[in-house]
């Protein structure tokens, strides 16, 4: 027998508002905007208007008399920050722009910028990056091992990688070992070793890496009843977005930000969890209704997005989950057809019968930036992309380099860190190693003189007389002496841009595609009126990912979008392509050892399927070619498998001499 309940019908203040909240909203997202006090979460799954739902809900707290500088609005990225602000603002008036909203980064270094004292930095501490962290624990690697273990011992990228799951997971650096990288568990010791250095070492330059922002402000938080008292007097009415992806620190942070009335209303949807490999803990939204005495929970099931044939197929995907809230997408009025599954005879034709369906697609008037293919890892996209370019297909893609990452421009922040902070040691390994004639042991010599305060700008010559027969060394500390105006970063970034250049003339074959990436950045430059303000930015979340994503010089051009599932969450498309849903492929093969990976692999296919608006296109080849076995057999994914022949449309691509078509 079905268990019947009670469900309160939302009745408002008898006050008047001026944003007609009852109108603007269905009933759903309406009951989650009147919560009043005490914890909440907010279940809302993909296309159903969580963001809609967070915007009202800060409106109609300031319309009720809250005041907006007690209310704090917690992101993923600066961009969804930005986003909401200007809806806020645009819904109500210009209170919004009173309260506080940011990443949980940004919120940390804010925050650690007024209580600096208490965790023993000094105010000017400046942010280190990933690849700026990975360097300092290979130079403290390099001192530590021996040589007989060097080529067995993990590389500094994969020692990063352990130090930040630890500390994002709140596991030990063993644990992290066991689950991950069995084969290195023997060195655990001089990895801890490394790893205390490691920490010493940015103390003393007074520096913090990424995870350190939140491992100082949860310790403040815990450890200084006083800062934390007043943090929590000062932010009232705090919302979570996208609470699915919080790692176990920023859970613990959430927890202890309540205060004494725990106004606290996390948002998100445990079936769109997908980035466990970035220290994403899946339980932490389960846990959060069970942290708090009383703690509502509200579903916001009404899909806006899609089709309800894409809607079926989704729900039906994520019902096999093991862990789950229970939900169902509906759509009131959007029927549509029914997704495409395409088996692909061999791996090549996959991608031709894209391109082919994209160019008729384009014939019908569907313009090629309302379409997308998504793929389960980069890699997947390599035939295609040789097959869009042959039919002069533009497109852009998601999910490789950042160009925040790349050599060029990754030099060029380290010079501008140093004009910030002339004692930051990882800028100075990163730009000495840009001298030709300086090696590991003279950088080394210098750093440490740096970092025991006896070297300066002004007395290297005195400190080191050595130094004075390389000229590039004198001229780069006569560049980092240069008195510029932090508030002129225009011209202090063109004057290490055009002092970078004579380097990369002779480093670099294709210096002209780096310099328009240099001219990019220095555009960059131009939307900021200071240096902190900058470097803080770039080490937090950078303004663009890659040059991929950057608006196309034209808004009359067209572009095609090919991305990871991963970089494609939060977007949609009219047509969604989806290739390689081939067992083995998606799932990935390394993903299919343990429950937790394969049900991350489930959500990502959800995340996928998702993204499509109007039409749907599942393909698989189930010929591959293998290298030892030659052509061998596929099947689809498990997840395809699982499901009835009523939510797909199935099909067979066959070959005819003068054109290609499918067969049902």
């Amino acid at each position: 027998m079905k268990k019947l309940r009670l469900k309160k019908k939302v009745t408002l203040a008898t006050r008047e508002y001026s944003v007609d909240y009852k109108t603007s909203l269905n009933e759903e997202q309406l009951r989650a905007v009147m919560h009043d006090k005490g914890a909440a979460l907010v279940l809302a799954g993909a296309g159903t208007g969580k963001t809609r739902t967070l915007v009202y809900r800060v409106s109609r707290l300031i319309e009720d008399g809250i005041d907006p500088r007690s209310i704090l609005l917690l992101t993923f990225t600066r961009k969804a920050s930005a986003e909401m602000l200007s809806r806020i603002t645009s819904l109500l008036d210009t209170r919004a722009g009173k309260i506080t909203t940011g990443t949980f980064h940004s919120f940390a270094l804010k925050m650690l910028k007024q209580y600096y004292k208490q965790i023993g930095f000094s105010q000017e501490f400046s942010i280190i990056d990933q690849q700026d962290s990975a360097d300092t624990i290979d130079l403290i690697r390099g001192r530590h091992l021996p040589p007989s273990i060097k080529k067995r011992f993990p590389k500094k990228n994969t020692l990063h990688k352990i130090l930040s799951l630890s500390t994002n997971k709140r596991e030990s650096t063993l644990t992290i070992l066991e689950e991950y990288y069995p084969k290195f568990v023997e060195y655990e010791d001089q990895i801890n070793t490394i790893f205390m250095d490691y920490h010493k070492y940015k103390k003393v330059a007074n520096v913090m890496d990424y995870d350190d922002l939140l491992l100082y402000l949860l310790e403040l938080l815990k450890e200084n009843p006083d800062a934390r008292k007043q943090i929590t007097n000062m932010y009232k009415h705090i919302m979570v977005d996208e609470y699915q992806d919080t790692n176990r620190i920023q859970h613990e942070i959430i927890l202890l930000l309540g205060g004494e009335e725990n106004n606290i209303m996390a948002v998100g949807d445990d079936a769109q969890s997908i980035y466990s490999f970035r220290g994403a803990d899946h339980q932490n939204i389960f846990f959060f209704p069970e942290s708090f005495e009383k703690c509502e929970v509200y579903k916001i099931e009404q899909n806006y997005r899609s089709t309800e044939q894409i809607l079926d197929l989704s729900n039906e995907i994520i019902n096999g989950a093991a862990f789950k809230y229970e939900k169902k997408l509906f759509s009131r009025d959007r029927i549509g057809e029914k997704p495409y599954l395409v088996a692909a005879n061999r791996e090549r034709q996959q991608s031709e019968f894209v391109v082919q369906q994209i160019l008729e697609l384009r014939e019908q008037g569907i313009e090629l930036e309302n379409i997308a293919v998504l793929f389960r890892s980069s890699y997947h996209a390599f035939d295609l992309e040789i097959d869009l370019n042959k039919s002069n297909i533009p497109y852009v893609k998601f999910g490789g380099m950042k160009f925040i990452e790349t050599a060029h421009i990754k030099d060029l922040i380290s010079y501008m860190r140093l004009l910030f902070n002339p004692k930051d040691v990882v800028a100075w390994q990163r730009v000495l190693m840009l001298v030709d004639g300086v090696g590991p042991a003279t950088t080394r010599k210098i750093i440490d003189n740096i970092s025991d305060n006896r070297l300066t700008i002004s007395n290297y010559k005195d400190v080191l007389p050595t130094l004075n027969k390389n000229v590039g060394i004198t001229n780069l500390f006569k560049l980092v002496a240069k008195n510029f105006d932090p508030t002129d970063i225009t011209y202090a970034a063109s004057e290490l841009a055009f002092y970078y250049k004579e380097y990369m003339d002779e480093k670099y074959d294709n210096v002209n595609k780096r310099w328009r990436d240099i001219e990019t950045f220095l555009q960059i430059t131009d939307q900021y009126n200071d240096l902190p303000t900058f470097l803080n930015d770039m080490a937090l979340d950078p303004p663009i990912n890659s040059l991929d994503e950057l608006e196309p010089e034209s808004k009359e051009d067209e572009y095609l979008t090919i991305s990871t599932i991963h970089s494609a969450k939060g977007l949609e498309w009219k047509v969604v392509f989806l290739i390689w849903a081939t067992e083995g492929k998606f799932p990935s093969a390394k993903s299919t050892h343990t429950i937790d990976s394969v049900e991350e692999e489930r959500r990502l296919f959800y995340v996928a399927v998702t993204r499509a608006k109007d039409y749907l296109y599942i393909i698989y080849p189930f010929g591959i070619f293998d290298r030892e076995s030659g052509m061998v057999l596929s099947e689809p994914s498990r997840f395809i498998g699982e499901i009835g022949d009523e939510f797909l449309e199935k099909f067979i691509l066959t070959e005819d001499e003068d054109d290609e078509g499918i067969d049902d």
